[in-house]
């Protein structure tokens, strides 16, 4: 097998690897275009490719997530990962960890952890990869591995996501979450919403976003089912589709262009969060991007005119 070969059966594994340390889907792009050069530019050919490049991987998005986290830190209101439609690396042994590990609220849970921290986490959790291998990834010996693997478990458990196993009835529940909302029906929302859930959005200063969370089944209804009956209105659409391995919708100007993502998380059958992503830095790889502040506009224009 060529190397090019090589690289390409292993670039599922990679980009997964490097989203999950990353949360963007574009920095995971370059850091698995990065390690190819790296692979390509080596004289020698590793005893195991797969280990090679994991580790490459691994340590780029190292590097890459400690220069990121001053600019989280900065960063105008919520932070959500870019939205990942599809996840191309599939391992029917670890499907559950897999689809767990890549939603927003893992992700977001995730930022509670150092760098090296998350990606010991990431490789031992998510992809069961040996402490032996993991230590050569990170540059530290098997046994500050799995003490930094502790930490992160102890970080994590307390917000450990947990979501409906039945794809089927996650389905059907987002899809009469989705009829109430473009029909405006408060009563409907309400009925699917845990009565602790929460909305929240992810503008980053770059889109109409909430000030703040909203938080109840009542208040999160009444929002949404006043909201979004104007935005059909102004010919905004939207089609259901995965989000982060979660039900979820991407939105729509009338010219096609994307607005935002919406992604539910589901739990005993109720809807516990909505996180939306409208901040434009983070859609421009599912296409081309709309303009939120005017189609905003419009909205208010079209209210204040009753029509």
């Amino acid at each position: 097998m060529s190397k090019v070969e090589e690289f390409e059966e292993l670039r599922p594994l990679l980009f997964s690897i490097a989203y999950r340390i990353l949360g963007s889907v574009s920095e995971a792009e370059d850091a698995v275009q990065e390690a190819w050069l790296r692979f390509d530019g080596s004289a020698t050919r590793p005893t195991s490719t797969k280990a090679y490049l994991s580790a490459v991987v691994t340590r780029i998005s190292i590097d890459v997530l400690r220069s990121a986290r001053v600019r989280r830190e900065e960063y105008v209101g919520p932070w959500f990962p870019e939205p990942l439609l599809s996840d191309p690396y599939q391992d029917p042994a670890r499907s559950v960890e897999l689809a767990d590990s890549v939603s927003m609220a893992a992700l977001v849970l995730l930022e509670r952890l150092s760098p090296l921290e998350r990606a010991v986490f990431v490789l031992r959790e998510v992809f069961a990869f040996g402490f032996d291998d993991i230590a050569a990834a990170v540059g530290r010996s098997e046994a500050a591995c799995r003490q930094l693997l502790v930490r992160a478990r102890r970080h994590m458990q307390d917000g450990r996501p947990r979501f409906a196993a039945d794809r089927e009835d996650r389905e059907e529940l987002a899809t009469r979450f989705f009829d109430a909302l473009k029909n405006g029906d408060v009563g409907g929302l309400q009925s699917l919403l845990a009565a602790d859930v929460q909305l929240v959005g992810d503008g980053g200063g770059k889109a109409p976003q909430l000030a703040r969370a909203v938080m109840g089944a009542e208040n999160v209804a009444r929002l949404l089912g006043t909201v979004f009956p104007w935005l059909i209105r102004v010919d905004v659409t939207f089609e259901l589709h995965e989000v982060n391995g979660q039900p979820g919708a991407i939105f729509r100007d009338r010219d096609g262009r994307i607005l935002q993502t919406m992604a539910l998380d589901v739990l005993d059958g109720r809807i516990q969060t909505v996180r939306t992503v409208l901040n434009p830095d983070k859609l421009g790889h599912l296409g081309p991007v709309g303009d939120a502040w005017a189609v905003d506009r419009e909205v208010k224009q079209a209210r204040r005119q009753g029509n």
